[in-house]
């Protein structure tokens, strides 16, 4: 059974390659590359140099041109390098012809992705989506790990490398069966794991809080946020995507109101589509959040462009037109007029450093707002013998004032709306009673 292998053990060196195809694209094809170091960094391979390259006529079997790749290759083993890395989606026709012209190790951007998520994945779900998104990835891959049997058979002639071409197709084509055997297996366990966690969502709404998803690009401090506000302690590394499963905290705010709080995994340019296909488990959480905190690190250049990322992700859940609040973290790393800039792109957002404090009071007071648009102040006459709606009480809403008055209970509190219809016969004043509609039209 083909496994893609463990790229950190085996490879001590890289040459990194960017190809474009239009003058306009250089740009973007270089904060590309420069990119793809971080993540094959976060792999813990060393590089040894990052080309970018025009190609002006794509080649189908290569990419780039044939005279091109031969220099490429050779200037890789120029440089000791055992592994060439793609920021381009190569095929897997064009990935074996780099790899027989040059007998070294080639790899695309996809492939890095996948490592990362191998690498970082913690929970069975995590490890169930990356594993089904590696066996959709490495099908069609197959004939490419058995390109040895095609060499094997020496001097035997036509008739004995005709046997070993057979022996490999039909290893090739037991691969696949496995393999196809294998996806079907992982899609129903992922299936199961998504019915499992529709369950809990239900057994949490019985007792319905608002939710709220963090959201944003890999790498912009979504997970400090988290652990900031609630005090959790998940996973927050200064590494391209540090979190890969969903972590869900209950929170209280400092006016009282509470919320869910779900961590995501982060989203990255040219993120692979068979991965978002694969983790709409786990992204399903912001798909389903009340409201979404889009956190961006402000001092990143291209700030804009990681927004547009993030945005075509949500648009492809079905999750871009939610309430939004945008965070604007790592504020203490630019100067006043830059935060200025980037804060004017976007409707008040909230401008904060995470790793000094700033701006948190004010962003937690802007979640707060938030929530009181969901909720409303009530002052209510409660018997004493309400013991459900008073545990409902303590359990949703806030308390301002408690007083007793005989055998009741006279409350002042901010419940979330969808209660209102429970507390609403208890008003202190009772709500008016209302004119029956017949009244209404007689003028009576």
């Amino acid at each position: 059974m083909f496994e893609i292998r463990d790229r950190p053990k085996i490879v001590e060196k890289a040459l990194l390659i960017g190809a474009y195809f239009e003058p306009r694209e250089k740009e973007e094809a270089a904060s590309l590359l420069e990119e793809l170091a971080e993540l094959v960094t976060t792999l813990g391979i060393p590089i040894a140099e990052s080309v970018l390259v025009y190609v002006r006529d794509s080649n189908r079997k290569y990419l780039t041109g044939s005279g091109k790749a031969a220099e490429l290759i050779a200037h890789a083993k120029e440089l000791g390098c055992d592994v060439i890395i793609f920021d381009n989606g190569l095929a897997p026709m064009q990935q074996r012809a780099w790899e027989t012209d040059g007998s070294i190790t080639v790899i695309d951007r996809e492939e890095v992705i996948l490592d990362i998520f191998a690498m970082r994945a913690q929970t069975s779900e995590a490890k169930l989506q990356v594993e089904l998104a590696r066996q959709k990835y490495a099908l069609p891959r197959l004939a490419r790990m058995w390109g040895h049997l095609d060499r094997q058979g020496g001097g035997g002639g036509a008739g004995s490398g005709g046997a070993a071409r057979g022996e490999g197709e039909t290893q090739i084509e037991t691969d696949r069966r496995l393999a196809r055997d294998r996806i079907t297996a992982l899609q129903r366990q992922i299936t199961a794991v998504k019915q499992q966690r529709t369950t809990q969502r239900k057994e949490r709404q019985r007792v319905p809080i608002p939710a709220a998803a963090i959201v944003g690009y890999t790498n912009a401090g979504k997970s400090t946020l988290l652990n900031l506000i609630t005090g959790a302690t998940v996973l927050a590394e200064d590494k391209l995507f540090a979190t890969l499963d969903p972590t869900t905290r209950k929170v209280q705010l400092p006016d009282g109101q509470q919320m869910l709080l779900t961590d995501t995994v982060g989203f990255i340019r040219n993120l692979p589509h068979r991965l978002i296909e694969s983790f709409k488990a786990t992204l399903e959480e912001a798909a389903l959040a009340d409201f979404l905190i889009h956190v961006l690190d402000a001092s990143q250049e291209r700030v804009f462009q990681f927004y547009e990322t993030t945005m075509g992700v949500l648009k492809e859940l079905e999750a871009a037109d939610k309430k939004m609040l945008v965070v604007l973290n790592k504020i203490d790393l630019i100067p006043e007029a830059r935060r200025k800039e980037v804060a004017a792109h976007f409707d008040k957002p909230a401008l904060v450093s995470l790793k000094t404090g700033e701006g948190m009071p004010a962003l937690l007071e802007r979640l707060s707002g938030m929530m009181r648009e969901r909720t409303r102040r009530m002052k209510l006459r409660l018997p004493q013998s309400e013991f459900a709606l008073m545990s409902l009480i303590h359990e949703q809403g806030k308390v301002i004032s408690q007083d007793y008055d005989g055998n009741d209970i006279l409350l002042d509190i901010i419940m979330p709306r969808r209660f209102e219809s429970q507390l609403e016969p208890h008003l202190d004043p009772p709500l008016p009673a209302r004119v029956p509609e017949a009244w209404e039209t007689s003028g009576r």
